[in-house]
């Protein structure tokens, strides 16, 4: 079988996105009720195991790997910068390879994106991006399944992202590709998102209008997503956080959005920053749903790597 690896959504494509959802529907349903860390019915990883790298901090990409694999009936490891050999010089390259001889998969979550592109270029099984600052596949595989939780059809869809034009807005616009949906990004002057990902959904044919009026952008979605406006190890926050302001998701600008509209966050958030607390714990707010789902979606993302789903 060809390798498999998951490093942006466009490595896995639209079909097998879906594919990923409709078996973390099917999963998450089937285990409902039951403690967390008893197996599938199926085990279907039993006797595989997933080493994950951390050289940034994480709560819910390493307790959602971690859940994911018991519930798929195998086991993981955890390397982290400072207590590893990475930490002290390892190439990424000799890691990669050491590990493909120890482990049936690797995650990763990193800074530089190429960091993770090296070490796919050097493993012999599968290598997944739990973040780096490029993009973050797996927490939009999540979003993605809580929208369709909530009634949500994706072709057609209107999603609206306010704030910084990061990682996580960079993978919405290759998941609107793949997906058909619409993103309004409204984002401040000199935070746009990478014109790269602009310009791949655009030429799939969706709609992707840049602005920096948040009211524009907010209005009508039926999705409203935002994340903390300095990311970890960024510099200049200051300044950044002053031009940030006018994209706070405060019960005004939701009001704008469909009366149905959910909001999303990936978390960690800074409540009363890019979030008001009326937003955060409102009535529209599937936040913990969509943490929860990080679970449910890496379980599929780790099938379609290893070859247990098409």
């Amino acid at each position: 079988m060809e390798l498999r690896h998951f490093l942006d959504l466009s490595d896995a494509g639209g079909n097998a996105i879906a594919a990923m959802i409709n078996d973390a529907q099917d999963r998450k349903a089937a285990r409902a009720g039951w403690p967390k860390g008893q197996a599938d019915a199926d085990a279907p990883l039993a006797g595989h195991t997933l080493a994950m790298i951390f050289e940034k901090n994480s709560t819910r990409t390493r307790v959602s790997f971690d859940m994911a694999m018991r519930q798929l009936g195998g086991s993981c490891f955890i390397l982290e910068a400072g207590t590893s050999q990475l930490g002290r010089g390892e190439s990424i390259a000799d890691t990669a390879r050491v590990l493909s001889r120890m482990a049936d998969a690797i995650m990763i979550r990193t800074d530089d994106h190429a960091k993770i592109e090296e070490m796919a270029r050097h493993a012999t099984v599968p290598v997944i991006n739990g973040l780096t600052d490029r993009s973050h596949p797996c927490q939009i595989v999540a979003d993605l399944l809580t929208v369709i939780e909530y009634g949500k059809a994706l072709p057609g869809l209107e999603v609206a992202w306010l704030g910084d034009g990061n990682n996580v807005l960079h993978s919405i616009l290759e998941a609107a590709a793949l997906m058909k949906f619409n993103v309004r990004v409204g984002v401040p002057a000199g935070y746009e998102p990478e014109a790269e990902f602009v310009d791949m959904a655009r030429s799939a044919g969706v709609q992707v209008p840049v602005t920096q009026d948040a009211a524009e952008a907010i209005s009508d979605a039926d999705v409203v997503v935002t994340d903390t406006w300095v990311s970890m190890g960024q510099a200049h926050a200051e300044e950044k956080l002053a031009a940030m302001v006018p994209y706070r998701v405060d019960e005004a600008l939701m009001a704008r959005a469909k009366s149905d509209a959910i909001f999303l966050h990936c978390l960690p958030a800074h409540v009363g920053d890019e979030v008001s607390e009326g937003v955060f714990e409102g009535p529209q707010s599937v936040v913990f749903d969509e943490a929860e789902n990080r679970i449910h979606g890496q379980k599929s993302v780790l099938l379609w790597c290893l070859g247990k789903l098409d």
